[in-house]
């Protein structure tokens, strides 16, 4: 009856369950109201059920409800990996001035700089993320908890560990420019550094588990396209005359590029190592 509808929606979310309810008729629709998300047919649903409801099933087939929960996980899960891609990179940024200054050097990123990293490996990385498909397995993951935050202590750890790597790496190298023979590049070292770094650290951010051999490196085509075009831009910016002054750039030598690429691939590694080991560890049950 609809008295045992009601009862049953109301005991599971006691229980902390979240509840969905599906229904077509009048007296469903107390049913459908105490529900955390009510679920009215159609074609067949009276216009009392579907008005009450928060979503109308339009072919009256069940199945959509499962790919209506698949897409919801796939879209919170992009938006934790933008999130947490954009924050460990932006943090980078911010540490890597602050210590430059602290410890008494030029700073080694410009305001331009920083506007075309903002560009380059903020901008279309982070649009591909959004646009990243389903995990395998997402289905088979447990309900998250309705008062999980989006930032929960796992990602705030991965962003301080990123974003340590990231600044380490960048002024390990100024550093080593700086005091070296490379003092003139120092800045274009740096900012080179980061941006390759930040590129990668995009892929690794495609998923928070699985590492990027499993889920496929090229699996996602608007990342691939984010990537070659920011890679572009960024050798204009260093190899083109005009653009050089604008830019504060000086173009690097094949021994520079030989000894940024390993730095840069060092917070990539760090991270895909780190989901690797948990991967082959969950895969032989331990």
């Amino acid at each position: 009856s609809p008295h045992h509808k009601v009862r049953i929606v109301g005991a599971l979310r006691a229980r902390g369950e979240i509840v969905a309810m599906t229904g077509d008729g009048v007296n469903d629709a107390p049913a459908l109201k105490r529900a955390d998300i009510g679920i009215a047919m159609g074609i067949a649903g009276t216009d009392v059920a579907k008005a009450t409801a928060d979503m109308v099933l339009l072919d009256d087939n069940y199945a959509s409800i499962v790919a209506a929960v698949e897409q919801g996980r796939v879209i919170y899960a992009n938006i934790r990996k933008t999130i947490y891609y954009l924050l460990s990179c932006n943090f980078a940024e911010i540490a890597i001035i602050f210590f430059a200054v602290l410890l008494g050097w030029p700073t080694p990123l410009t305001a331009i700089q920083l506007l075309l990293l903002n560009l380059l490996t903020d901008g279309a990385p982070a649009l591909a993320l959004g646009m990243e498909p389903a995990e395998p397995g997402i289905m088979d993951r447990p309900p998250r908890s309705p008062k999980e935050k989006i930032i929960d202590r796992e990602m705030a750890r991965g962003i301080f560990y990123q974003a340590t790597a990231l600044t380490a790496a960048v002024l390990g190298l100024y550093a080593l420019a700086y005091y070296g023979a490379w003092r003139e590049e120092a800045d274009t070292l740096a900012f080179v550094t980061l941006v390759v770094a930040e590129l990668f650290r995009a892929y690794a951010a495609r998923s928070e588990w699985i590492p990027l051999f499993k889920l496929g490196p090229f699996t996602n085509r608007w990342m691939q396209w984010a990537f070659l075009s920011s890679l572009i831009i960024l050798l204009l910016v260093v190899y083109i005359p005009p653009l050089q002054p604008v830019f504060n750039t000086l173009p690097l030598t094949v021994a520079m590029w030989a000894t940024l690429l390993p730095l840069s691939l060092v917070p990539f590694v760090l991270v895909e190592g780190r989901k690797t080991f948990m991967y082959l560890r969950k895969a032989h049950g331990s």
